[in-house]
């Protein structure tokens, strides 16, 4: 008995530490317990001292994680092992998450802080009746360029991305729904269209401007732009923001051909563990005073109408990132395609990615 006894305690012992060394692991790799909140979300897309806020008042321990895009975001989600409890996809990718099960319903309930929240941008076709999902940021896609390069230059439609004065010129953003975007909208065709032919007609048209563009790329739009390495970009509204306060000789302008209308909420994944702590952060993010620090943090447009009235005036009244939704009647969100043809458009994107004409 005693030789069973000595074989056994070093590995219950064993066992033992082993446990206490994945709980540890566990949370740290985003298995929140109830005073454990882990949030998934963009890279730098929240003021810092609003966690720190929100850790204070609540009593709770933040994780903070970050993607880098939807899709990146969507498969961790779906692989499960890694359990987070706030995300903050985009609209389309929250059409798929319900579509897939991966969200839990919100309980209105504990969000009163919703009635802050401008009509415009609630009961929106990718969120019904935003069961599952409350805004974050919205914004636009558009042409940023530099006005003392081009000072006569009219950047008001697409069209002016394959102007010869351009050659070597252009920044794109890596995405292809955006650049597989501009072609068709400057056909006129939709954002969201599906006709294969059409596709094909925007993939050739956007081949004649190779010569323009200078580089296709991510972040660097911001850096390179700011520093005057490049005379036009294609990119965000909240990107644009932070380049004009970086660049003052910098302009950002919506093209009237229609364009990209998006918007980033916030919800709560399937495999959350602090159900709770989750509508109590995504309560305290639409609180108005917190909703508005965060704007002036991150730099996108808030949806969050009395956080609007609290920002200084050079912002809320920038109709380049406020802009009258009324008149732009060309807008659009993404739909979700499908698997099928989200990879015919990724197709058609790489193809363009390796053209050199």
């Amino acid at each position: 008995m005693k030789s069973l006894l000595k074989i056994f305690i070093p590995v219950i012992l064993l066992a033992l530490v082993m446990m206490l060394l994945a709980h540890f692991m566990n949370r740290e790799e985003g298995y929140a317990g109830g005073n454990t909140l882990t949030i998934y979300n963009w890279g730098d897309y929240i003021d810092p001292s609003l966690i720190k806020k929100f850790e204070k008042e609540s009593g709770m321990k933040v994780i903070y994680q970050t993607f880098d895009s939807n899709e990146a975001m969507m498969t961790k989600i779906e692989q499960g092992g890694t359990t987070f409890d706030v995300a903050v996809p985009s609209d389309y990718a929250i059409n798929k998450m319900k579509q897939e099960n991966l969200l839990i319903p919100l309980d209105h309930k504990k969000l009163p802080n919703a009635k802050y929240i401008d009509s415009r941008f609630m009961d929106l076709s990718f969120d019904e009746g935003n069961k599952y999902s409350m805004p974050y940021f919205w914004g636009t896609l558009g042409i940023i360029y530099n006005k003392k390069q081009f000072p006569n230059k009219d950047f008001s439609t697409w069209d002016a991305l394959w102007d010869a004065d351009l050659k070597n010129q252009i920044l794109l953003i890596d995405g292809a729904r955006e650049v597989m975007g501009i072609g068709l909208n400057s056909l006129g065709y939709s954002l969201n269209d599906t006709n294969e032919a059409h596709l094909d007609e925007a993939l050739r048209k956007l081949k004649k401007m190779t010569p323009n563009v200078k580089a296709i790329v991510g972040d660097e739009i911001k850096l390179l732009m700011a520093d005057g390495e490049a005379g036009v970009a294609v990119t965000f509204s909240g990107e644009a923001s932070e380049i004009l306060s970086a660049n003052k000789d910098l302009d950002y302008v919506i093209p009237k051909q229609g364009s990209n209308l998006w918007f980033d909420n916030m919800v709560i994944p399937k495999t959350a563990n602090n159900v709770d702590g989750a509508h109590a952060f995504i309560n305290f993010m639409l609180k108005p005073e917190n909703a508005a620090k965060n704007v002036e943090y991150v730099g996108y447009s808030t949806p969050n109408l009395a956080a609007e009235k609290l920002l200084p005036k050079d912002i809320s009244s920038d109709k380049r990132f406020y802009p009258n939704l009324d008149e732009l009647h060309n807008l659009e969100v993404y739909d979700n395609l499908g698997k099928r043809m989200l990879a015919h458009y990724n197709e058609l994107f790489l193809e363009f990615k390796m053209y050199r004409k």
